[in-house]
């Protein structure tokens, strides 16, 4: 394990235009440490909780609940017939009073918002807390949109996971222990069910915190490529689509605010679903069929270039030329009459 590459030459708030060039991922230290929500949270849990009420507006948030037994880890229980947490709505002062209450127990019962949309929730908290994010847009004229979110609760650890959008988090309350792995170590990461997840995403099997290499064993070259950081307050992540990452929140208290973006037009879809769809239609072929199909797919996908349908004219290339908000619809038609023969 090594760890991730930081940068300290930054302008308060806004991101470096060299970010993307790399796709590694980066720690930005202090960043977001001029946030008035980083300064409460230094003074005190207590100053920080009251910032973040008094933000609210009475929209409930979604709570994922777990016994102190499960040491933090939302997961699947034992014999994967389900989960080893419940969830509920509550009033996030309510929730955040809770925690407070809890900081000093040694083993709480574990208490975890995930992805809520910061402007249904706090609205008002970015008109100081926020990120400009236009370095990220002399690319593609304009600022990304993004989906800015908070994560909050006590200790938790999130199983390895990757996620579509290129992320930066900011840490914003308590400290957060990112672990990293490349893409490309997924065969060694052991990846569960893809269509039963504890929160949307495909995680790893491996406890990270008590990793079993008998069981796991390729996971130990997982490690040897992995890279890690703690992010104090006012810190931030930046980590680009498809990385995998397990995040362990280590206080009491801890709050995230993140920012997600996609490099890509609205039009297309998710690769996910091709995934999907490949399982359903290809995965079960006989071998010589599966090689041909990989032939197949590496020519109109994955090293596609303009000599792809260059011997087709222009008007006539249809599905094969560039794609374009038209064009996604006809497609996505096309697909939708074929799945209802």
């Amino acid at each position: 394990m090594k760890p991730i590459q930081e940068r300290h030459d930054l302008i308060a708030g806004r991101l470096p235009e060299d970010l993307l060039e790399a796709a590694q991922p980066v720690v930005l230290r202090g960043l977001v440490s001029h946030w008035p929500m980083v300064r409460e949270a230094l003074r005190s849990d207590r100053a920080a909780v009251d910032h973040l009420h008094g933000h609210w507006r009475g929209a409930p948030v979604a709570i994922m609940t777990g016994p102190p037994e499960i040491d933090g880890r939302i997961f699947y229980n034992d014999d994967f017939t389900g989960m080893n947490f419940g969830r509920a709505d509550a009033p996030l002062p309510a929730l955040m009073e809770e925690l407070l209450k809890l900081a000093e127990v040694e083993r709480p019962p574990c208490y975890y918002v995930g992805s809520t949309t910061v402007d249904d929730c706090l609205p008002g908290f970015r008109a100081r807390n926020d990120l400009d994010l236009s370095p990220l847009g002399t690319r593609s004229q304009g600022a990304p949109d993004a989906l800015v979110s908070i994560w909050l609760g006590n200790r938790s650890r999130i199983a390895p996971h990757y996620d579509l959008p290129d992320n930066i988090a900011c840490v914003v309350a308590g400290r957060r222990r990112f672990t990293l792995f490349p893409p490309e170590q997924l065969p060694n990461l052991y990846v569960g069910p893809l269509d039963f997840t504890p929160a949307g995403q495909p995680v790893s099997l491996v406890d990270l915190k008590r990793p079993d290499f008998a069981r796991y064993p390729r996971f130990a070259e997982a490690l040897a490529q992995g890279q890690d950081a703690v992010l104090e307050p006012g810190d931030a992540l930046y980590l680009p689509s498809m990385w995998w990452h397990h995040v362990e929140a280590l206080e009491g208290f801890n709050a995230l605010i993140n920012y997600w973006w996609r490099q890509s037009p609205d039009h297309m879809d998710s690769p996910v679903a091709a995934l999907m769809l490949a399982l359903l239609t290809m995965r079960d072929l006989p071998p010589p069929q599966r090689r041909a199909w990989e032939g197949i797919f590496s020519h109109y996908v994955f090293h596609a270039d303009a000599d792809t349908a260059a011997h087709v004219p222009e008007h006539a290339r249809h599905a094969l030329a560039p794609l374009t908000d038209e064009g996604a619809r006809h497609l996505r038609a096309h697909l939708i009459q074929r799945l209802q023969r």
